[in-house]
């Protein structure tokens, strides 16, 4: 059943939890996604037949969490995250998606006390300028500064249109230019043949992130969506594995 809460912004956003053992896993979707993915409902069937507390959310602007996309930035999201994460006992197993993956670290990075174990799905830290900003031809450039707003084109669906906002806000929140501590089991997995997030920054963000149980899985032939039945598998596993470490 859908809820909906109000975060301490102001905005109204939707939420799943299925109740069970702690610590909760949450996952933590991707830009532009929402929380009937198929790698969210894997992770929750699962965590049902294992007996384990579940959160899915929807960021304001996504799915049906109310908001309009355009006028939302990383750090709006964040916020999301941290109004989800208040409803939670304790700390919990992050679970994290691309843009996801992000948050899931400015989390840890913010609020440690929240984060019990960590995975991480094709994550995208600072996305906003290491790929869009740093991608964009000086057309595009000049537009989004004239217009405030840039198209660009997306394979699943309709183009993402990038705000002025959502870059310049973004910069308040990169988390590879900074120490960024780990202290707790993380897995990081990642596809090779990702052509959104480049098998580069996996192994960028594993180089930069501090911790002493901290492990990166390439998986051969593997998309940004990472939703075959071997990939979903594979999230489950990790979960499992993070949950068993002492």
């Amino acid at each position: 059943m859908t809820d909906f809460l109000t975060t301490p912004q102001g905005r109204r956003i939707a939420y799943n939890y299925t109740d069970g053992a702690l610590p909760a896993v949450v996952f933590l979707g991707g830009f532009k996604s929402d929380m009937e993915g198929t790698k969210a409902i894997h992770l929750e069937d699962w965590a049902k037949a294992q007996g384990r507390a579940f959160l899915r959310f929807d960021y304001s602007g996504h799915g049906v969490s109310e908001g309009d996309f355009e006028d939302g930035a990383i750090g709006d999201w964040f916020e999301d995250a941290c109004a989800a994460l208040s409803l939670l006992e304790g700390p919990a197993v992050l679970v994290g998606s691309s843009m996801g993956g992000w948050i899931s670290l400015l989390v840890a990075r913010e609020m440690p006390e929240k984060v019990a174990r960590l995975v991480t799905i094709a994550a995208a830290p600072d996305f906003t300028e290491d790929s869009m900003w740093n991608g964009f031809s000086a057309a595009q450039k000049a537009e989004l500064e004239s217009n405030g707003k840039v198209a660009l084109p997306s394979e699943y669906g309709d183009p993402y249109i990038i705000t002025k906002r959502l870059i310049e806000e973004g910069r308040n929140r990169l988390v590879l230019r900074s120490p960024l501590a780990l202290p707790f089991p993380v897995r990081f997995l990642q596809g090779t043949a990702d052509a959104d997030v480049d098998q580069s920054v996996a192994i960028r963000l594993l180089d930069h992130a501090q911790g002493d149980d901290v492990r990166l899985t390439l998986v051969k032939g593997a998309d940004h969506r990472f939703s075959t039945p071997e990939c979903l598998s594979l999230i489950s596993y990790s979960v499992t594995k993070v949950l068993s470490r002492v």
